[in-house]
């Protein structure tokens, strides 16, 4: 049976502040899904990680439906009702045009999307990260699908000598979608030197080499890119299947116990450690750090199973702990060197304000 996965998230609303949405909020998505989605969607599921609301789908309608997108997109609209109701802060802040347009790509919240043929047992795992950008998502999945001291498969496993082929996006290039196709292993050190950029190169999709399947998908899309100045950060979701000709899940979740530092945390402007956290986690110090869930589900014949939360175990315990050791260290330099962003990546637009109108004071010393 061929699938359609689908996840779509957006933030729609958050208590105080850049916390968490709301029970009402998350249960008219639901029952709005429950209502209108009979017809379109085989099953689906909503949770939410930090201020983000995410919906998985499941379908046979192919990537980017537009009935699919649609009903995504009007639950997040009833969802903003809510939140404008209670008064929740940043209502609808994730939905940037004023209706819909056939597509939510471009309009503001993440989609990730992957359509194959259901294999007899078909696990895999939803990635949610809130308070960074897509390019998060760079080292730990080269790592998983490229790197033996990470994934022993690549050794170990016949259905992974071949490698991957990964697809890179170029973020900042905004006149279409350039992507470039690079083979690991022959082209791991072109896949690491564009890698090494988070903010402008950024994974789109891996495929096996084995098989032509398609292993990983990842949201892509910029929000400053689409409305021309700071809405918040992109907040990135990502598909990834896992066993067989495939990473299993613990090679897939291994390197995100680097607690690796990305951009994002206050205002999308700084840099700090992405904390793996249990499903439903809120934000906190200096709204972040940078969180990122992973739910593990099967689906046969369209229909899911229930979650297993692969961050809610002792293990990661231990390293949110470290993480936020590192968290804390970093933020100690406040506004200095590496802790926040360069300037040709800051989002806020009041320094870029503050710089344009510093920039006449200066003077060429003779």
């Amino acid at each position: 049976m061929k699938i359609t996965l689908s996840i779509i998230k957006a933030d729609v609303g958050s208590i105080g502040g850049h916390l968490k949405p709301s029970a009402q909020l998350l249960q008219e998505v639901k029952r709005y899904l429950e209502e209108k989605g009979k017809g379109i969607a085989l099953d689906f599921f909503v949770a939410h990680t930090g201020d983000d609301c995410a919906i998985l789908f499941s379908h046979t309608r192919g990537v980017g439906n537009d009935k699919v997108h649609k009903l995504a997109w009007d639950a997040f609209v009833a969802g903003t009702n809510v939140a404008k109701k209670e008064g929740l802060y940043g209502a609808g802040q994730d939905l940037l045009k004023d209706s819909f347009s056939g597509n939510v790509r471009g309009m503001g919240p993440a989609v990730a999307e992957m359509e194959f043929e259901e294999r007899p047992n078909e696990p895999f795992v939803m990635f949610c990260a809130d308070k960074t950008d897509p390019g998060a998502y760079n080292l730990p999945i080269y790592l998983a699908f490229a790197d033996p001291m990470y994934n022993s498969g690549l050794i170990l496993s016949p259905n992974m000598a071949k490698g991957f082929k990964f697809t890179i996006m170029d973020v900042s290039y905004t006149e279409g979608d350039r992507i470039i196709e690079l083979n690991a292993p022959e082209e791991l050190y072109d896949i690491a030197a564009l890698l090494r950029d988070n903010e402008r190169f950024v994974i789109e999709s891996i495929h096996s080499r084995e098989t032509g399947e398609i292993a990983v998908s990842v949201s892509t899309t910029r929000l400053h890119n689409i409305a021309g100045k700071y809405t918040g950060k992109d907040d990135p979701v990502m598909l990834v299947r896992v066993q067989g000709p495939f990473p299993a899940t613990g090679e897939a979740l291994a390197p995100f116990n680097i607690g690796h530092y990305v951009a994002g945390f206050m205002r999308g402007s700084h840099t700090g450690p992405l904390m793996p956290v249990k499903i439903n986690s809120s934000v906190s110090y200096f709204d972040g750090p940078p969180v990122v869930s992973a739910l593990g589900f099967c689906v046969h014949e369209g229909k899911l199973t229930e979650p297993a939360d692969a961050f809610d175990h002792p293990y990661w315990d231990y390293i949110r702990q470290q993480v936020s050791r590192k968290a804390t260290e970093i933020r100690q330099q406040g506004f200095s060197g590496a802790a926040m962003l360069p300037y040709s990546e800051l989002e806020y637009g009041g320094i870029v304000k503050k710089m344009e109108k510093l920039e006449p004071k200066f003077k060429v010393r003779k």
